[in-house]
């Protein structure tokens, strides 16, 4: 595992310490029972890890012992959905890092220095945003909707569809699924939301869910797609600036 390239990433992403080091004792612990994970990202893209850690609320209900290689006391569910996602956010940081070898020089091992294209410059920016606009929202989550309580330990949580924002608890105790997007959201991000509610029906068998999708704006066709959707919200948010006297 690429311990201190895979913290410097954690720490990219704005995570609190506390969940920085969770995440690294997670994924270590994983390595430690199942080998290598850079060998399983080159064999299969970390997939069997992943497989290997599952268990489903019908395993829970039949009692049935932990699967895995990894040994621990108290709810398998929990504990292994614990692993899996730590491997999930193994797998999407070296997805990243892919990427960014691919767009080096062929005769130089750092990236390559060239500008980034207009789009891709966006995109960056994009996603620096939407990062801040996390951090900014789990530390006053309260101003979103009052009782909400957040319950991803700090961190995306990982499911078949890919990494849900936000995972809070509402006052009625009913899991909420926090998407946020910078900028206009559209009827994409309405899929994108509902694919994630779906994802934790799915694990979460019996519970109720619902979603809240943050954006600066939605276009019609977002508008008109949620309206057909009664538990899910579309919510704004608005960045305010103040200045003041530079001499000050």
């Amino acid at each position: 595992m690429q311990q201190e390239r895979y913290k410097a990433w954690l720490e990219l992403q704005k995570y609190q310490s506390n969940t920085i080091t969770a995440q690294m004792h997670r994924v270590g612990r994983v390595e430690e029972h199942y080998g290598n994970l850079d060998e399983h990202f080159e064999k299969d893209l970390l997939e069997s890890v992943i497989d290997g850690l599952r268990y489903s609320t019908a395993d829970r209900q039949v009692n049935k012992p932990n699967p895995s290689k990894i040994p621990f006391n108290g709810d398998p569910y929990s504990n292994l959905a614990s692993y899996r996602d730590a491997v999930n956010r193994y797998k999407k940081f070296r997805t990243d890092e892919t990427i960014l070898v691919e767009t080096a020089s062929d005769d130089d091992d750092t990236p390559s220095t060239v500008p980034p294209s207009a789009a891709a410059a966006s995109t960056k920016q994009s996603i620096s945003l939407e990062r801040d606009l996390q951090a900014t929202l789990r530390e006053s989550i309260a101003q979103l909707e009052s009782g909400l309580e957040i319950i991803d330990e700090g961190a995306e949580r990982s499911v078949d569809s890919g990494f849900i924002d936000i995972t809070a608890r509402d006052c009625d105790g009913v899991t909420v699924v926090i998407e946020l997007k910078t900028g206009t959201a559209s009827q994409r991000a309405i899929a994108q939301i509902l694919s994630y509610m779906g994802d934790v029906l799915n694990e979460e068998v019996g519970s109720s869910v619902r979603g809240i999708l943050v954006a600066s704006n939605f276009d019609s066709k977002a508008r008109s797609a949620a309206r057909m959707v009664p538990n899910l919200q579309l919510k704004r948010y608005k960045v305010e600036f103040s200045f003041t006297d530079g001499e000050c």
